[in-house]
């Protein structure tokens, strides 16, 4: 499975600064909606993707009600981890069928 380029479009370096001039320039805007309005085309993003940038630090800075990055990735490791067990049970339990009938099947030693 590919994963789509367009996930990694934007370094963490571009992201950081993008959300803290955002934060910097509140002050120059009536709400934040026009800040990230004027600051997208500068950054070269969309300002559906700095509007989740800004609202995704600002639940990791404790301003806002969410999960965090860091649990975020937290929780994408263990339901990858889930999938991969789930999958090895499932291998398990079709060689056991296997074997099972496998043994039934033999002929008896007498």
């Amino acid at each position: 499975m590919e994963r789509d380029n367009r996930a990694n479009r934007y370094t963490p370096e571009t992201r950081d600064r993008a959300v803290r001039m955002v934060f910097d320039n509140l002050g120059s805007y009536p709400d934040r909606a026009t800040a990230i309005r004027a600051i997208a085309p500068k950054i070269g993003c969309s300002r559906e993707s700095l509007r989740r940038w800004v609202a995704q630090a600002e639940t990791d800075g404790g301003a806002r009600e969410g999960v965090r990055s860091e649990e975020r990735a937290r929780i994408k490791d263990l339901e990858r981890e889930v999938r991969e067990l789930r999958q090895a049970n499932e291998i398990l339990k079709k060689a056991s069928a296997y074997f099972a009938q496998a043994e039934l099947d033999r002929p008896l030693k007498r």
